[in-house]
């Protein structure tokens, strides 16, 4: 019965990989493209130029069909998660539940009731209302990613949750006690930002591969000079800002979630003034400790103690040390609060073992560095990009035009690496244990303080206690977040349909853009040659 439990889970999380994956190959172009439509209509407005119209009108029919199929294939998530996770849905729904409703509400309702105008709207309404349209649907496209986020961020750092023990018929949940550090955490909200940007270089990527493509052809070759120049600039802002940020959600992950950092550093011993790997495979020996099959470190001494803690010399975690303190902690949790210990028996360990708090490292790693490096060659790209255009030369440099082409997959790339990051290397954990990691004066990491104090109401006898537990006890592994009744089969047919129905629409929803995209702008006003510059 456990095997079969540990298989149902491993075969739903795979299929909410699987939709999880679908869907964000259309979120970032829908974030990134709807802020650039309303940028080029708000510089129209500004410029009277019209070139820059006629751009907002012939991108904003490709955004309509990549924002179709990103509905399509989101409906998913809210019935997995019922379905599929129904532990983990009744233990913190009360808390999860609500930025998702929020989203729905207010986010997603605004972006749906804003998107036909969008779309249908030109030569309808006045251009200062089709402007206002687009930042309708921008605005309420990010907003909607942000309390997505928010939910998200609060499952690797759950802030504001409140533990209730016994007093509410289900026994053991967590509930909402602070809506401001769940919407306010730092964890959630750089998360936002590094996925916001990411989306703009998705967008900007786009815009720059397809304007070469016609560029390449000399097709519309105004037109395309004018959204190559936009796309690169557009790019640069936020290949830029996404390495500045990139920066400071690395900070956070180093603090709140060491296993994670360990992981996308593939560290596998405490060191102070540890270096980066510029390669690395790890392995484990029979004894199941972590060690290198080979590694590459970058010749700066403490670079990644500076970047993780901001101090050269601190000590990083490693997953050798990680596993021993974190097994040790939990133990002193259920020592120090015998009555609750059944919690972390039941939420936490797997087959009475404990289980290993370590995620898959290489491939964890891998996901970050490859992520990381595609950053550095985005920069690389819109700045040369940038530098062609603004002389007026990008259409006669095949070679930077057949780059931006091809280079097209790479931000989609990059974005579902970011995910693998974050989702592969949260793991074991649905919900990650309220951790923050401290060190004393010498730089050295103070293990047996893992865990924060969470509020907890506990019903003792006929008294309800209010009191604080370690964060220990908030955690929740993912074998132990599956509903306990689906089965095998069940999940395996609902995992193929849903592979088989979204592979047919991102076939189609790529064939639909390829087309439109070739076909290029139809022209509807005098977007006059000497405007595009």
């Amino acid at each position: 019965m456990a095997a079969e439990l540990e298989l149902v889970a491993s075969l739903s999380r795979l299929q909410f990989a699987t939709t999880a994956y679908f869907h964000f190959l259309f979120v970032p172009l829908t974030l990134g493209i709807s802020l650039f439509i309303a940028i080029l209509m708000t510089t129209y407005l500004i410029t009277k130029k019209q070139i820059y119209r006629e751009m907002a009108r012939f991108w904003t029919k490709l955004f309509a069909i990549n924002f179709a199929m990103g509905v399509a294939t989101g409906i998913t998530h809210e019935f997995e998660f019922g379905t599929n996770w129904a532990v983990y849905s009744r233990y913190v729904g009360d808390i999860f539940g609500a930025p998702l409703a929020i989203e729905a509400l207010f986010a997603f309702f605004l972006e749906s009731s804003f998107i036909g105008m969008l779309v249908f709207g030109w030569n309808r309404v006045n251009d200062v209302v089709m402007a206002l349209v687009a930042w309708a649907v921008a605005f309420g496209t990010n907003l909607s990613a942000l309390w997505i986020l928010i939910a998200n961020g609060w499952m690797q750092h759950p802030v504001g949750g409140m533990l209730k023990v016994g007093t509410w018929v289900g026994g053991i949940r967590a509930e909402l006690y602070d809506f401001s550090q769940v919407v306010f955490s730092p964890v959630a909200d750089v998360k936002f930002m590094h996925t916001m940007t990411a989306g703009m270089i998705v967008a900007a990527m786009f815009v720059l591969g397809i304007s070469a493509y016609h560029l390449l052809r000399k097709q519309h070759v105004d037109f395309f000079k004018r959204s190559a120049l936009a796309a690169a600039i557009y790019g640069m802002i936020a290949s830029v800002s996404e390495v500045v940020i990139g920066d400071i959600h690395a900070h956070e992950v180093a603090k709140t979630q060491p296993s994670k950092l360990a992981a996308m550093e593939a560290i596998v011993d405490s060191e102070h003034a540890a270096p980066i790997l510029l390669a690395a495979w790890v392995t484990q020996n029979e004894n199941g400790q972590y060690e290198y099959a080979f590694k590459l470190p970058l010749p700066i001494p403490g670079i990644l103690s500076f970047l993780a803690y901001h101090s050269f010399g601190a000590e990083v975690p490693g997953m050798n040390d990680i596993q021993k303190y974190m097994e040790q902690n939990f133990q002193a949790a259920m020592q120090q609060n015998p009555q609750l210990a059944d919690i972390i028996k039941n939420n936490v360990m797997l087959n009475g073992q404990w289980p290993s708090f370590i995620p898959p490292v290489n491939i964890v790693y891998w996901a970050f560095h490859i992520m990381v490096y595609l950053g550095f060659l985005f920069v690389f790209i819109f700045t040369v990009a940038f530098y062609y255009a603004k002389k007026g030369v990008l259409q006669d440099k095949s070679w930077i035009l057949k780059v931006a082409l091809y280079s097209i997959p790479l931000p989609y790339i990059a974005s579902l690496l970011g995910w693998a990051t974050a989702e592969v290397g949260r793991q074991p954990w649905v919900v990650y244990p309220l951790t923050e990691v401290k060190h004393d004066a010498n730089g050295n990491i103070i293990w047996n303080e893992l865990f924060q104090q969470i509020p907890a109401l506990i019903k003792e006898g006929d008294k309800i206690v209010q009191t604080h537990i370690p964060g220990a006890f908030i955690g929740l592994t993912t074998y132990k977040a599956v509903t306990p009744t689906l089965t095998v089969l069940e999940v395996l047919i609902t995992f193929l349909g849903f592979l088989t129905i979204f592979s047919v629409l991102a076939v189609l929803d790529w064939w639909l853009i390829a087309k439109y995209a070739k076909k290029g702008p139809e022209m509807t006003g005098e977007a006059k040659a000497q405007e595009a510059y």
